[in-house]
C-alpha cells in the first residue's frame, strides 16, 4: 500500500490536477491492457509449433493493426487536448498576482487588490531556524497567501535568469523568462500549505528557492491584505 501511494501523483487541489489524474488513471490502464495483450501473444507464439501458410499475407490482419492503434491513439489525444486547452484557457479573474524571480528567491507584487503595491520577497528558511523546524529546506519566510475558491491570474516573469515556477499538487509550471510574461490561471479548491520548487537550473543555489503557497478563506486574506497596507 505504501509503495503504491508513492509512485502515485499528489493529491490534487485545482480542477485542471483533478483532470490530470483522472487521465493519468485512464491512459494507465490503457497501457496495462496493451501491454498484457501483447505479452500474451508473443508467449502464445513462442509455446505453440501451429503454422499457417497464409498469415504473412492476411490483409485482414494488417486492417485490424493498423486501425486499432490508430483509434487508441485518437482515444487518449482527445481528453488530452480539451485538458491542455482547458489549463490554457483564462476565466474572469478577481485579481493577478506578479511573480518575479531572482537569483536565488521569489518576489510577489500584488499590483491591482488596492491603490498601493504590496511586494513580498520569499526566501528560504535561514539555517538559524533548522532546530525549530524540520522543513527548512522547503520553507520560506514569507508565504505567498492566496484565497481558495478565487479564480486567479498569475504572471511570472525573471530578473536575471530562466526561472520555473512549479506547484505539483496544483499541476502548475510556468517558466519565468526575462523580458516576458508568461501567464496562468488558478483556482485553488481548498486551504491548506502548498509546497513547490524552482524548475529549471538557475545556478549555484538552484535547490534552495523553494515555493510555498497558503490558501485560506477570502475574508482572512481581506484581513491579511489590510494589515500589509498599513504596515
Amino acid at each position: 500500500m505504501c509503495t503504491w501511494m508513492s509512485m502515485n501523483m499528489l493529491d490534487p487541489s485545482t480542477p485542471s490536477m483533478e483532470f490530470l489524474n483522472i487521465f493519468h488513471d485512464n491512459i494507465s490502464i490503457i497501457v496495462i491492457i496493451i501491454l498484457s495483450l501483447i505479452i500474451y501473444i508473443i508467449f502464445s507464439l513462442t509455446s505453440n509449433k501451429l503454422k499457417n501458410r497464409f498469415l504473412l499475407q492476411n490483409q485482414n490482419i494488417e486492417i485490424v493493426w493498423t486501425i486499432l492503434p490508430m483509434l487508441t491513439l485518437s482515444l487518449m489525444a482527445i481528453p488530452s487536448l480539451m485538458i491542455l486547452y482547458m489549463m490554457d484557457e483564462m476565466w474572469d479573474p478577481q485579481f493577478s498576482i506578479k511573480i518575479i524571480g531572482n537569483q536565488w528567491y521569489w518576489k510577489y507584487e500584488y499590483n491591482d487588490i488596492s491603490n498601493k503595491s504590496i511586494e513580498i520577497e520569499s526566501f528560504m528558511e535561514p539555517e538559524s531556524s533548522s532546530i525549530k523546524n524540520s522543513f527548512r529546506l522547503i520553507d520560506v519566510d514569507s508565504r505567498l497567501i492566496l484565497p481558495y475558491k478565487s479564480f486567479l491570474r498569475i504572471l511570472v516573469t525573471s530578473n536575471d535568469v530562466i526561472h520555473s515556477w512549479t506547484i505539483p499538487s496544483f499541476g502548475l509550471k510556468v517558466d519565468a523568462t526575462p523580458g516576458r510574461i508568461n501567464e496562468a490561471s488558478l483556482m485553488i479548491l481548498r486551504p491548506g500549505l502548498y509546497f513547490g520548487q524552482c524548475s529549471e537550473i538557475c545556478g549555484a543555489n538552484h535547490s534552495f528557492m523553494p515555493i510555498v503557497v497558503e490558501a485560506v478563506k477570502y475574508c482572512k486574506f481581506i484581513k491579511w491584505i489590510n494589515f500589509m497596507l498599513k504596515s
